[in-house]
């Protein structure tokens, strides 16, 4: 279970959009337009000019919105020791707010359009992640409110016009990359060598890392406990079929997975990112009909769809699913050690992931690579001093929302040791990293070139940032 956030990590791990990851590598490499003197009595829609931190074209960027991103980027761990380093962190984020804007500009300007269900989806995903570090709806909105941010609905608006601008950005760079208006960039063989020294500096030693393909066997429920999941949800169908209004308070009610506390609330969801059972149900449906039951591997579901907009749905449902215990568990464990004999003997991985991988579960088939400190801590267990191609012995995996173990068999098929960086492991990262940085940069100043811009807030005349 992840651990409880405070409200400091709050506020990083929701707001801190202000500074998109696709600026956010290149603003150091500019130093902030030099500030343009004004009248005191000049002011933009009525607000003074010593409320605005920066003019990019016909928009405006406050001081209280740099304020708020840097507070918003001390509580994710920038590091602060002096006024000077206050005044420089201040520049830094205006920098990268005018950056971003010269993008959402351009990006109106190609007439790149962001979907609202785009938006609505993603800011129902980060709610969804968000509440899971909590251990109430209570505990996260006292988090909300301590971290100065309202109501939830206050939030979700917030959070919505940022990854709308983050979209913008994201999307204008790849329409421009395909029109062929951003040309790549060349990185020497000296360029890489210059910025292998920064490169191991900002990243630091190297992690240990391990790769591997797996097998992930479920434990499934008896056809017993499956025939009273299935009496249950078609006593419930019953009753809806009299009060269907009553839906949103059965799903609170009944519904066994983490959208019951939102009355079965899924959100928007575009084709394929459900189950195909599901994913067929959800997509037939008119608004506010009540589904008939669907069979998923998760369990048995009632659906209700209660807005549609082109190619995306936002729905909710019911789920049961059938009670599995200690003599499931049992079955699903001699079977993973069925398995894992015959993948040692020769079996096709392919075959026996097709057969017996459990795609429900979320769980990749194959991991390239990854951090061993990162590593869930029974893979860790799992997987400590084994070598290069061993399949390792089944080992149980906690499945929370089922109350029981899943098994996984795995083989290791990658093994890189903790130490220091060679520049023939680092050549290709660094390489794309100079690419796609100049590659931006060289956008954003054609751009500011193109668009007036005028700096009207200078953090060093500002006492060091101490307001």
């Amino acid at each position: 279970m992840m651990p409880r956030m405070n409200h400091r990590l709050l506020v990083a791990a929701v707001a801190f959009t202000a500074a998109p990851a696709l600026v956010r590598a290149q603003a150091t490499s500019a130093s902030p337009a030099a500030a343009a003197p004004a009248p005191a009595a000049d002011t933009i829609r009525g607000l003074p000019i010593d409320g605005i931190a920066a003019i990019v074209g016909d928009q405006i960027i406050l001081v209280s919105e740099v304020m708020t991103a840097v507070n918003q980027a001390r509580a994710s761990g920038a590091k602060v020791e002096s006024a000077a380093d206050l005044a420089k962190l201040e520049a830094d984020i205006l920098e990268r707010l005018i950056d971003a804007e010269l993008l959402v500009q351009k990006a109106k300007d190609e007439k790149v359009e962001v979907q609202d269900g785009d938006v609505a989806s993603a800011v129902d995903d980060q709610e969804k992640n968000i509440r899971k570090r909590f251990q109430s709806d209570a505990e996260f909105r006292a988090a909300l409110k301590e971290a100065g941010m309202g109501t939830i609905e206050e939030w979700r608006k917030i959070t919505g016009d940022q990854l709308r601008r983050d979209k913008m950005q994201q999307q204008v760079m790849q329409k421009l990359q395909r029109d062929g208006k951003v040309s790549a960039v060349n990185v020497s063989e000296e360029e890489i060598r210059e910025a292998f020294e920064v490169f191991k500096q900002r990243i630091g030693p190297k992690e240990a890392r391990v790769g591997l393909r797996q097998i992930v066997v479920a434990t499934k429920p008896s056809e017993a406990a499956k025939k009273r999941a299935r009496d249950k949800i078609d006593s419930l169908w019953n009753e809806l079929q009299t009060r269907p209004e009553d839906f949103e308070l059965m799903a609170k009610k009944y519904s066994m997975d983490g959208s019951a506390e939102m009355g079965g609330d899924l959100g928007w969801n575009r084709r394929g990112r459900m189950v195909p059972e599901f994913d067929r149900m959800m997509f037939s449906l008119n608004p506010g009909v009540v589904s008939p039951i669907v069979e998923t591997a998760f369990g048995f579901h009632i659906i209700r769809v209660d807005r549609v907009q082109p190619a995306e749905v936002k729905a909710r449902h019911i789920l049961i699913r059938p009670q599995v215990d200690s003599s499931d568990e049992r079955r699903a464990k001699e079977l993973a050690d069925s398995i894992v004999l015959a993948w040692r003997a020769g079996g096709s991985f392919d075959s026996l992931s097709v057969k017996f991988h459990d795609n429900a579960s979320g769980e990749d088939k194959t991991i390239p690579e990854y951090p061993r400190s990162e590593l869930p801590e029974p893979y860790r267990n799992a997987l400590e001093g084994a070598t290069l191609n061993q399949i390792v012995d089944p080992f149980p995996l906690p499945d929370p929302s089922a109350g029981v173990a899943k098994f996984v068999i795995a083989q290791v098929t990658f093994l890189d040791e903790a130490g220091a960086w060679t520049l023939n492991e680092a050549r290709d990262r660094i390489r794309d990293q100079l690419s796609e940085e100049r590659k931006m940069r060289r956008l954003i100043d054609n751009l500011k070139k193109q668009t007036y811009v005028s700096v009207r807030y200078d953090p060093t005349k500002q006492g060091g940032g101490n307001r």
